[in-house]
């Protein structure tokens, strides 16, 4: 058999998980990630939650009200979902089921409790990784200095920040993020070691048996 008829080892997709309390990072490692590796879409969540400056509705978030969010819950339309201040976020199931199934990554910009349910629905194909900032007066200067939301909402950020930071022992990985360049290494490392693994390269039996009878 010459090499244009060796068998063609081919790779499910795997769903690639960041999570953070607010202001450690996450988004712009997702948005450089994202840029740097083309074999990577971004999970569109769903939310209730108004839009900010420079988001883009159908790129950066899905914006529905709470009662089409509603509905498609009730569908079972999602993955995950959750309520985080007071918004709700969710994962829509189809375009990630496809995107596995044709070998693409998906990379997911979520909180802990959608974490956990994506753990009880698609462990085989998830990776998780905590981002953590370097110190508690770094997060609240970067929450400050983004001048996104209001001194009450970064007040309230800075309040729930250390129980979601609480949750990093639930994570494959962690990454803490003293600057971008060195965690976007860090992160890429994580990406392509898990793409390597043994059970995500399908056809991997058949590539080995050929070789073996000389092919």
């Amino acid at each position: 058999m010459s090499n244009d008829e060796a068998p063609v080892i081919q790779r499910r997709g795997l769903m690639l998980v960041l999570s953070s309390p607010s202001g450690a990072g996450k988004t712009t490692l997702s948005r450089q990630l994202l840029d740097n590796d083309k074999q990577i879409q971004l999970s569109v969540s769903a939310t209730t939650r108004a839009r900010r400056p420079g988001e883009k509705d159908g790129v950066d978030y899905r914006f529905v009200d709470t009662a089409t969010f509603s509905g498609m819950r009730d569908r079972g339309e999602f993955l995950e979902h959750a309520r985080v201040f007071d918004h709700y976020y969710g994962t829509p199931r189809a375009p990630v089921e496809a995107a596995l199934k044709a070998g693409r990554d998906v990379l997911f910009d979520i909180d802990w409790q959608g974490t956990q349910q994506l753990q009880e629905k698609g462990r085989d194909d998830l990776v998780t990784v905590f981002i953590l900032p370097p110190s508690t007066r770094d997060l609240e200067k970067r929450l400050k200095t983004r001048a996104q939301d209001s001194p009450d909402i970064v007040a309230n950020r800075m309040a729930k920040a250390a129980d979601e930071m609480s949750h990093y022992a639930e994570y494959d990985y962690t990454i803490i993020n003293r600057d971008i360049a060195t965690s976007l290494t860090e992160l890429k490392a994580i990406l392509t070691a898990e793409r390597l693994k043994r059970e995500r390269q399908l056809g991997l039996v058949d590539f080995v048996k050929a070789l073996r009878e000389g092919r």
